[in-house]
């Protein structure tokens, strides 16, 4: 079994879910006791979300280069960020670690196209929903990204920093969420992108108006592909 390496804390939220996954998708294929060789570097949230605000993602940058090198340096065999909006830096970080970078939206990609999805509407911040490094990646492989109106992006990016980050499960804000994905479908999407590593402890198959694709659990699959060595690993390596 290969080694994980993963940076997390953005936030812990989701980074506690990102193990679960992985551990229960190698347990899922392997059995018994097994879990997942895996390393966390988990940073302070705090002063990398003032980072974003300010737009100061050089600053950042430096951050999560110096997180990835330590975890290349513990023995990592692959590095991946556990949280959408800091795939912004994804190039920066392939660059200053010559490991195998697990990408959340090459996996996500993957997953859409498998399911023969190709009209996705994307909620995650407004760096993510507005920024092209992600939407980009999207339409590079011929999917017709959507994005929520500016009310909605508003709606959906306070939420998550405001609320999920900091632990607040609130039925309001999942109502609003629910209804986001209604507008959606009357948009003419065919599916969901829960594209912020938290937007799925609001949304689901189970309340969504369309099929959800949740990145976090894509992307703990595509990482435990690499670490079992599954074949499918090399198509979200970068």
């Amino acid at each position: 079994m290969r080694t994980i390496g993963l940076i997390g804390g953005m936030s812990w939220e989701s980074t506690r879910l990102y193990y679960a996954a992985i551990n229960e998708e190698v347990r899922r294929r392997e059995g018994g006791l097994h879990s997942a060789d895996m390393m966390i570097h988990s940073v302070d949230f705090a002063p990398i979300a003032e980072m974003q605000a300010a737009g100061q993602w050089d600053m950042a940058g430096d951050c999560l280069v110096e997180s990835a090198k330590r975890l290349a340096r513990a023995g990592a065999e692959c590095i991946a960020v556990a949280t959408n909006t800091m795939h912004k830096l994804a190039p920066r970080i392939s660059e200053a670690v010559p490991l195998p970078f697990i990408h959340i939206a090459d996996a996500t990609c993957n997953a859409l196209i498998a399911a023969g999805r190709r009209r996705p509407f994307l909620m995650a911040t407004r760096f993510t929903m507005e920024q092209d490094f992600y939407t980009g990646v999207l339409r590079s492989r011929g999917l017709d990204v959507q994005i929520p109106s500016e009310t909605d992006r508003e709606t959906i990016h306070r939420i998550i920093y405001d609320e999920l980050c900091q632990g607040a499960i609130r039925d309001t804000s999942r109502d609003a969420y629910v209804q986001i994905t209604e507008r959606a479908a009357a948009q003419d999407a065919d599916c969901i992108i829960l594209g912020c590593t938290e937007v799925g402890l609001l949304l689901s198959d189970a309340n969504a108006a369309l099929p959800t694709f949740d990145t976090t659990l894509i992307h703990a699959r595509a990482l435990a592909d690499f670490a079992l060595g599954s074949p499918s690993s090399a198509a979200s390596t970068t």
